[in-house]
């Protein structure tokens, strides 16, 4: 009986999703799809990348429903959602291009030009073949910049990038997702810590080059962070004297596997 509600259950959420792909449907804003690769490939922010690549249908589907919106529809849904849609357009299709290319080390080792990864036309957006590098400048930063949280979701599949959330963007949770995603990459100390006794504050290199972005929404770059720092810290910033410095960048692929391998 268990066995077959199971089954049941599965063939259901299985046409759910499915709606998504009929011609002329809606898409699907609670991201149903990219919710089920999330689930079964991402565990506390590493991707399993050779599990992905042997069985990327759901991936596919979801970037291809992606790839389906129009531009009117998109243009209908609320800024939130619409900001949700596009962080999970960017790492989605981050997937896709670790797993087109892999096994690798690092995305930089792509192509043969620095960068290469972001510059080449990978994305489809709108009818489009884009970058990532302009989805994420031209687009995202350009369009929402009132939405500075969005370098807390945007995954370069680097480990010193915010982690990879576990679930898809939705724009009902969009600020409180941004918001969590913000404490949680400014409390791991291998990417930002503050250090009282010497009155310094080490950030990720993100906040340095976006630093206009944290600025336009914060007055400052630490006026910014202070926000999503712990109490203690809070205290000890807002005492002031405290100086910046930027962290090194590890651009080593978030993989699951070589992660076990240490």
């Amino acid at each position: 009986m268990s066995r077959t509600k199971t089954v049941l259950g599965l063939v259901i959420l299985l046409l759910t999703a499915g709606l998504q792909l009929l011609p002329g449907a809606a898409f699907d804003r609670q991201h149903r799809l990219y919710a089920l690769v999330l689930d079964r490939f991402v565990k506390q922010g590493l991707v399993d990348y050779t599990a992905l690549k042997a069985s990327p249908r759901d991936l596919n589907a979801y970037l291809d429903s992606l790839a389906e919106v129009p531009e009117a529809e998109f243009k209908s849904w609320t800024l939130d959602d619409q900001v949700a849609f596009l962080c999970n357009l960017y790492n989605a299709a981050t997937l896709q291009l670790v797993i087109d290319n892999y096994p690798l080390k690092s995305l930089k080792d792509i192509g043969f030009l620095p960068y290469a990864a972001w510059r080449t036309p990978t994305v489809r957006f709108q009818g489009k073949l884009i970058t990532l590098q302009s989805l994420e400048h031209e687009i995202i930063r350009a369009k929402y910049p009132t939405y500075p949280g969005i370098h807390f979701a945007l995954v370069c599949a680097a480990k010193a990038c915010p982690t990879l959330r576990g679930e898809p963007y939705l724009g009902p949770r969009l600020k409180a997702q941004l918001d969590e995603q913000a404490r949680e990459f400014l409390a791991d100390p291998a990417k930002n810590r503050v250090v009282a006794v010497r009155r310094t504050i080490f950030l990720s290199k993100i906040f340095q080059w976006y630093e206009e972005d944290f600025v336009l929404n914060g007055g400052s770059v630490l006026g910014y962070v202070n926000r999503y720092l712990p109490p203690s810290d809070q205290e000890d910033i807002k005492a002031g004297g405290f100086k910046i410095e930027y962290l090194d960048y590890d651009w080593s692929l978030n993989d699951s596997k070589s992660a076990k391998k240490k």
